[in-house]
């Protein structure tokens, strides 16, 4: 009885595909992320309000809830410091106020997690032991589902003719920017 590789090919691409369906969304969703961190943040929304109160002659916690009551932010108090003589700094939930004491103008910054970029996240940077060997078995399982690849079709489409030129493409891509950028 004959080995049926390409039978066997066929099954390996397709199962290791469909069982690494999830970790592929993953990993594309956190390299797209970590590709842009210089163009935001992919983990959290920041957003910043300017903000302009009557600050009183006297600041203590009282005077400081009264000005987060007038921004709807008093329930979000966690405490307050001066980090400079004619400066407020208050901690909220998910975000601060900074306020200047001579002029009453500040900014509020809001905090927030992106839904889905700040869990993949995670996962991509290997939070525990046992993620790191999932994610290596995962790894190994993109080079047989790239090798398997390569010969699930026969023929003009196949390896051996137009799949041949877009492979070397694909290589020679990464190659040559090494070559310029790299070496």
């Amino acid at each position: 009885m004959k080995f049926k590789w390409r039978k066997w090919n066929r099954i390996i691409h397709r199962d290791f595909g469909y069982f690494f369906f999830g970790m592929t969304i993953i990993y594309a969703l956190s390299g797209i992320a970590i590709n842009h961190i210089r163009d935001w943040n992919p983990n959290y929304v920041i957003k910043t309000q300017n903000i302009s109160v009557n600050v009183p002659d006297e600041i203590n916690k009282s005077e400081v809830l009264n000005i987060l009551k007038i921004l709807d932010e008093e329930k979000n108090y966690k405490k307050h410091y001066f980090p400079k003589e004619d400066q407020l700094k208050v901690f909220l939930k998910n975000g601060t106020l900074t306020l200047n004491l001579n002029s009453g103008n500040g900014i509020i910054e809001k905090v927030k997690v992106r839904p889905i970029f700040k869990p993949v996240n995670y996962l991509h940077y290997n939070p525990i032991k046992w993620w790191t060997w999932f994610s290596d078995i995962f790894a190994g399982a993109l080079i047989l589902i790239a090798i398997s690849g390569l010969f699930i079709l026969k023929g003009k489409k196949g390896i051996t003719k137009r799949g041949a030129w877009l492979t070397i493409l694909g290589i020679l891509i990464p190659v040559i920017y090494l070559l310029i950028f790299y070496y």
